[in-house]
């Protein structure tokens, strides 16, 4: 260890995730630190997910309680559910407190109960509240986006006590889209402040005089209609009420934020983003169909072959869209970047190597089921299972290399997907039966 605490970041040859192990492994917390500040923010999490798992743990032991959250929150869910499960019970609840309302409820919503409970007791009460009743809704509806850190005033208050409270308070008032709300006192929705129209009227002025009707959404309202709003309205955030009309959350515009083509793009750039590669397809789809072409005669031979051809391309065409929604996730939440293309391929052939044989041995014992000939059942079983490697590997590293060269991954990586695991499918079912012609 130097003098002066410098990391090794800059001078060390090896990877910057073998560097931190040695760092956490000689439990040296400043140098950790620093190394981690040295690290550009989008190279944080991809560094932090090629830790070994007790890496990890000691690592968020040793941060504080901010500093752990803010690596946490860039981890998908269940993964952060798991880290945070690890952890004990007072460290859990320390980070978890750091954390925005939303964020709490769905790391605890993928808690076991029993951990969920014993962190949440350790929380502040009040908090440990609005996190439970967060954790009812559904993912996928404003209830289950919405966050409950949001500034109101009640109807009776005057623009001195809003003003009063922007000079006391650290927020930004551009975060809350320079309005805030104004409720009752059973906190029904009134409507919405302008800061622009407080700075013009009186300051003695009842904030229900001057509160304009707001726009809102409910908490049942579903992410498709909440996409449509925000496409219609400019806003950072809408507010969200109950069944009772009390304002209970904020959905903010940020938290809607999905794949590289958006439903605000025009329509014609999206279908032409999308036809340019399916398109491609068509040509790719004919040599799919030549392949067959190629093996008539086996085909004519054994005719059961033509049964199980769509059944490979199929079940390996799954396969590689797992990966494909793998790789795709970890693209956007920055846990890869297209220079892990072999790291990424490496892992995809473990997996599709494992459910290649699982898969193999399932057809293989339905084919033999059905013709009782044991050639042809290992003809489709090694066929599907050599596809299903090729189809994960396809799968897993396409979107990567896609993105090297600033191709949308998401439009293009389907239509890639598709076809080879087809033509590779029909041409290693075909050429391994004529090989074997004999025998089946």
């Amino acid at each position: 260890m130097s003098d002066n605490h410098e990391p090794i970041l800059n001078e060390d040859p090896k990877a910057p995730w073998d560097q931190l192990h040695e760092l956490i492994s000689a439990n040296e917390v400043h140098e950790t630190r620093e190394f981690l500040n040295k690290l550009e923010s989008d190279e944080t999490l991809r560094v932090f997910s090629r830790l070994e798992s007790e890496d990890q743990q000691q690592l968020l032991s040793s941060l504080s309680p901010i500093e752990a959250a803010e690596i946490i929150l860039d981890v998908p869910d269940e993964q952060a559910a798991d880290l945070v499960e690890q952890l004990p019970t007072k460290d859990a609840a320390s980070i978890l407190e750091e954390m925005e309302s939303n964020e709490q409820a769905d790391i605890v919503g993928d808690l076991d109960e029993e951990d969920a409970e014993a962190i949440l007791a350790e929380m502040d009460p009040a908090e440990a509240a609005e996190v439970r009743t967060l954790a009812t809704y559904p993912d996928d509806e404003a209830g289950g986006l919405m966050v409950t850190e949001y500034v109101s005033f009640k109807e009776y208050s005057q623009v001195n006590e809003v003003i009063n409270f922007l000079q006391q308070t650290k927020e930004n008032p551009l975060e809350f889209d320079a309005n805030f709300y104004v409720t009752s006192d059973k906190n029904k929705l009134i409507g919405v402040l302008s800061l622009r129209e407080m700075l013009i009227v009186p300051k003695e002025t009842i904030l229900q005089n001057i509160s304009k009707d707001a726009l809102f959404v409910h908490v049942s309202t579903s992410i498709d209609e909440l996409e449509s709003f925000f496409e219609e309205h400019n806003y950072f955030g809408v507010p969200v009420v109950d069944e009772a009309s009390r304002l209970v959350g904020v959905v903010r515009r940020q938290d809607l934020v999905s794949g590289e083509e958006t439903r605000t793009m025009p329509t014609f750039t999206r279908s032409r983003r999308r036809l340019s590669w399916l398109s491609v397809n068509i040509v790719l789809n004919v040599i799919s169909a030549s392949v067959i072409a190629l093996f008539t005669d086996t085909l004519s031979a054994v005719i059961a072959l033509a049964v199980f051809l769509p059944i490979v391309s199929d079940m390996s065409g799954c396969s590689g869209n797992q990966a494909v929604a793998v790789s795709m996730r970890e693209l956007s939440l920055g846990l890869v970047k297209p220079i892990d293309v072999l790291h990424v391929w490496f892992k995809e052939v473990k997996v599709g190597l494992l459910n290649g044989i699982a898969l193999g041995i399932l057809i293989g014992v339905v084919a033999y089921l059905w013709q009782h000939n044991i050639y042809l059942s290992f003809v489709i079983g090694f066929a599907l299972a050599l596809n299903t490697l090729v189809a994960v590997s396809i799968g897993g590293t396409v979107p990567l290399l896609l993105r090297k060269f600033n191709v949308d991954p998401a439009v293009a990586s389907g239509p890639v997907l598709t076809t080879i695991t087809d033509l590779c499918g029909f041409f290693l079912v075909l050429s391994i039966a004529t090989m074997m012609l004999p025998l089946l």
